[in-house]
């Protein structure tokens, strides 16, 4: 009896040898694919960890913008072909409707955007001038989108969009939801790193 407890003890022992063994060497191995898969040199990790990733944005995340802080009410989605985006509904207070918008296409890009009304610009033309800033047509498209929280849209649908580039980062962009939608006209400014400051709620 002694020496069946004995074999079964070693028995054990022995996998949880192996085992040990078997969990070092994968562990080891992960270390070495890490270390050897490809890396962007121009990704800015450090700045992801002091100011927030803006692709990780979503529903009630603060963003800190000009000294201001605003929050995240609701998010799109938005996808054409096998481009996808996201659009930040922010909480002004104000009544003035503001997205922040962010791409990788392969730099981050954020946009700041604010609505503008009473305006009688369409799109189509090669180029437009509003309050005296020169724009050229840039992009246009369909996209779907998915929306998420609080946005003022269905839950999916469709957008169409016509954007317009100008100097120092400046932008229109028109957009018009469904297919009966009416054109809603943005002006929107291009923004460094180091003007936002993210808060991730999920992380607090």
């Amino acid at each position: 009896m002694i020496w069946i407890l004995l074999l079964i003890a070693l028995a054990v022992l022995g996998w949880w040898l192996w085992r040990k063994n078997n969990t070092r060497k994968k562990d080891e191995e992960e270390r070495r694919t890490a270390a050897n898969r490809p890396v962007d040199p121009f990704a800015d990790a450090d700045t992801d960890v002091l100011r927030g990733d803006p692709r990780r944005l979503k529903a009630a995340d603060l963003v800190e913008l000009y000294g201001k802080t605003l929050a995240v009410r609701g998010s799109l989605k938005l996808s054409e072909g096998d481009y996808r985006w996201s659009e930040h509904f922010l909480d002004t207070g104000t009544g003035v409707k503001r997205w922040l918008s962010v791409e990788a296409d392969p730099d981050l890009e954020v946009v700041l955007w604010e609505e503008i009304s009473g305006s009688d610009l369409k799109p189509g033309p090669r180029e437009l001038s509003h309050e005296g800033v020169s724009y050229r047509s840039d992009e246009q498209g369909t996209a779907r989108y998915t929306s998420e929280a609080t946005t003022g849209l269905a839950p999916t649908g469709s957008v169409t969009y016509h954007d317009y580039a100008g100097p120092d980062g400046q932008k229109l962009s028109f957009e018009r939801f469904g297919e009966d939608g009416k054109w809603e006209l943005a002006k929107g400014l291009t923004l460094d790193r180091n003007q936002i400051t993210i808060y991730h709620q999920s992380e607090a």
